[in-house]
C-alpha cells in the first residue's frame, strides 16, 4: 500500500507540475478586424497621392510612383479599417516605376510579394486605372493624406501649383499629412497659407543622398535632376535627418510625417494611424 501511495502521490505531483508548465507556456493573440466590410463599415477616409507617368529628362526613361509606397501603406490603411482612394495630378492611369515592379524583368523588386498581391485584385488595380484628379477631389472628406514617392514625383510634384495647393489645404487642416521618398521633394518649396514654410521649425526626412548615390552606381548614370537631402540642408530654420541607405526610417513632427524612402512606407503609415487613433 506504501509503494502504491508512493506511486499516486508521484504521478499526482507530475500532473500538478505539467499542468502549471502547461499554463505558464500558454500564449494567446487577440488580432483586430482586418479591413472594413457591410458588418464593420470604414473608419474614416484617407486620400493617398501619387504621381502620373512621365519621362525623365535626366535619363529619357518613363517614370511614375514607386508601387511598394502605395501598396505598403495601403495595406496598413487598409488593415486597420480605412476606406482608401487613389490621387494624381492629372487624374487617370497611374504606371509602376520599372525597377519597383515585382514583374520587371530585372528582378529589383521580385520580394515584394506585397505589391504582387496587389497587382492580382481587380478592384485595387481599377484604382490605378482611374485615379482622381486631385483638383477635383473634396479633400475635406478624408482625414488624412499621403503622398507616395517614386521618380515621377521629382519633375511632375515640384513646382505643380496645384498640387503645393492642395498640400496646403492638407497642412493647414491640421489632419495627419504624411510625405515619403521623393514625393518630400514638394516640401522644399510647400507653404502654409500665412505664407510660413511647412518645414520652417520642423524636424524631417526624405531621400538621403547617400541612396541617390548608390542608385546612381547601380545604373551607371545621374538619375534625379536635383537630391533632395542636398536642397533641403540649404534651407533655414529646419531640421532635416537621415539614417543609413535603406533603413525605415520615418519622422512625425506635428501633423507632419515623412518618411526617408521605399522601405519607409509602413513606418509613416503606422505613425498617421497613430495621430488618428488619438482623435477619435
Amino acid at each position: 500500500m506504501k509503494v502504491i501511495s508512493k506511486q499516486v502521490s508521484h504521478l499526482l505531483v507530475c500532473v500538478l507540475l505539467s499542468s502549471i508548465g502547461f499554463a505558464q507556456g500558454v500564449k494567446e493573440v487577440v488580432g483586430t478586424q482586418a479591413g472594413h466590410s457591410a458588418e464593420h463599415p470604414p473608419k474614416g477616409k484617407i486620400l493617398m497621392i501619387a504621381a502620373n507617368p512621365g519621362v525623365s529628362k535626366q535619363t529619357g526613361w518613363p517614370i511614375g510612383c514607386w508601387a511598394s509606397e502605395l501598396t505598403h501603406p495601403y495595406y496598413e490603411f487598409e488593415k486597420a479599417g480605412y476606406q482608401i482612394d487613389i490621387a494624381s495630378p492629372a487624374g487617370g492611369k497611374l504606371e509602376f516605376d520599372a525597377y519597383s515592379n515585382p514583374t520587371h524583368e530585372s528582378g529589383y523588386s521580385a520580394h515584394d510579394y506585397l505589391t504582387l498581391g496587389f497587382m492580382q485584385s481587380p478592384a485595387r488595380m481599377k484604382q490605378l486605372e482611374n485615379s482622381l484628379k486631385l483638383a477635383e477631389v473634396d479633400l475635406q472628406a478624408y482625414d488624412a493624406y499621403f503622398f507616395v514617392g517614386g521618380q515621377s514625383p521629382m519633375y511632375t510634384f515640384r513646382g505643380n501649383a496645384e498640387v503645393l495647393k492642395g498640400l496646403t489645404h492638407m497642412y493647414d487642416s491640421g489632419k495627419p499629412t504624411a510625405l515619403v521618398c521623393h514625393s518630400t521633394c514638394l516640401l522644399l518649396d510647400a507653404k502654409q497659407r500665412n505664407g510660413k514654410r511647412i518645414v520652417e521649425g520642423k524636424t524631417w526626412t526624405g531621400f538621403a543622398d547617400s541612396e541617390e548615390q548608390y542608385a546612381d552606381s547601380f545604373v551607371g548614370q545621374r538619375i534625379q535632376p536635383f537630391w533632395i537631402e542636398t536642397e533641403a540642408r540649404k534651407l533655414p530654420n529646419t531640421t532635416f535627418k537621415v539614417q543609413p541607405a535603406f533603413t525605415p526610417y520615418a519622422i512625425q513632427d506635428g501633423t507632419l510625417i515623412t518618411g526617408q524612402q521605399q522601405n519607409s512606407g509602413p513606418a509613416a503609415a503606422q505613425l498617421v494611424l497613430q495621430q488618428l487613433e488619438k482623435k477619435k
